[in-house]
């Protein structure tokens, strides 16, 4: 069966109002992913790295509880955890980093990639100038494989760095991906003052022609997906998932993603038919979205939950065993 390599940082997050915490849980979009993919019955395998303390513990504890490997999640000794904390006010979120990473970086173990396996990448781990090289190699190497590769642009955990510098990075990224998912917020750090069509049309066209572009901020939110054949499709969202997306954007967009995986399964979708899936990107945007709904329910998670994983990974299971007896009945 194919696999799902979900590559990038793992960090534990706080959040406060006022001064008083009030839940803690393993962040980020792409852990929460990986999570999400793993309940809905993906073999899925992480690529991260976190200290040998009790907050890595925490954060390999949640991978494994989420049925997803960890044999490639390096625990490195000579360093700590990273753990993020949130500050919740009436005038907006505050957010302090604390890492305390060793010199030598992500020295992980390779997972085997196949062709046609789904890889998903992004955030900070895919310009950070440190794990750069390694990742990059990684992720070439996938490339190479004819993965599947879904590119998440943008640092959920706001690390500020300048765009200019950090900009060769992306454009490799951008070169290396099938799917580009972008929020209207990663836009505006990337690529500032520019619409989603103007970065479509100046950046990512020439590199990817897939694009899934969530837009949050204008009047009537709604995921925008534009096309190799120079089209695009809109799909607005409805009063449920705007409240979702707006109580949670971290569990909302990080089950956005496993939705669009679990997709590219369910429809039986290779790496040379992603390109000319057009005719199923209504069923693929509907099954994502029911995703990001159910993972953003939850903010102490920020995953889908075990009834509804319970359920997509049965629909999988009966799909693959339909197909395995037509196959033999041919």
């Amino acid at each position: 069966m194919r696999k799902t390599i979900v590559i990038g940082e793992s960090v534990f997050d706080t959040v406060f109002h006022g001064d008083k915490p009030v839940r803690s849980f393993v962040g980020g979009r792409i852990a929460n992913a990986a999570a999400s993919a793993g309940m809905a019955g993906l073999p899925v395998e992480m690529v991260s790295e976190c200290g040998n303390d009790h907050i890595g513990d925490i954060i390999i504890n949640f991978m494994r509880s989420h049925n997803v490997g960890t044999a490639s999640v390096d625990r490195f000794t000579d360093g700590s955890s990273a753990v993020s904390m949130i500050f919740e006010t009436d005038g907006g979120k505050k957010l302090i980093n604390f890492y305390n990473y060793p010199d030598d970086r992500f020295d992980v173990v390779w997972p085997r990639i196949d062709k046609d396996d789904v890889i998903i990448f992004g955030s900070f781990y895919s310009i950070d100038t440190v794990m750069r090289e390694q990742l990059y190699e990684l992720v070439k190497y996938a490339h190479e494989r004819k993965a599947i590769i879904i590119y998440l642009m943008g640092c959920q955990h706001g690390i500020n760095c300048r765009i200019t510098k950090v900009m060769p990075g992306i454009l490799e990224n951008l070169e290396m991906a099938d799917i580009v998912i972008a929020t209207q917020g990663d836009i505006d750090d990337i690529f500032p003052g520019e619409t989603a069509d103007q970065a479509y049309k100046n950046h990512i066209e020439f590199y990817c022609d897939n694009f899934l572009h969530i837009d949050d901020r204008g009047q009537s939110p709604c995921i925008t997906v534009y096309h190799r054949i120079g089209t695009k499709s809109r799909y607005p969202l409805d009063s449920l998932s705007c409240e979702l997306l707006a109580s949670n954007k971290l569990g909302w967009q990080a089950g956005l993603t496993s939705g669009i995986a679990y997709s590219l399964y369910a429809n039986d979708i290779l790496h040379q038919q992603v390109y000319n899936a057009t005719d199923l990107m209504d069923s693929i945007i509907a099954t994502a979205i029911e995703f990001a709904n159910n993972a953003a329910a939850d903010p102490q998670q920020n995953c889908i939950d075990a009834d509804f994983g319970r359920n997509k990974a049965e629909q999988l299971e009966r799909h693959y065993a339909q197909q395995q007896q037509e196959e033999e009945t041919n």
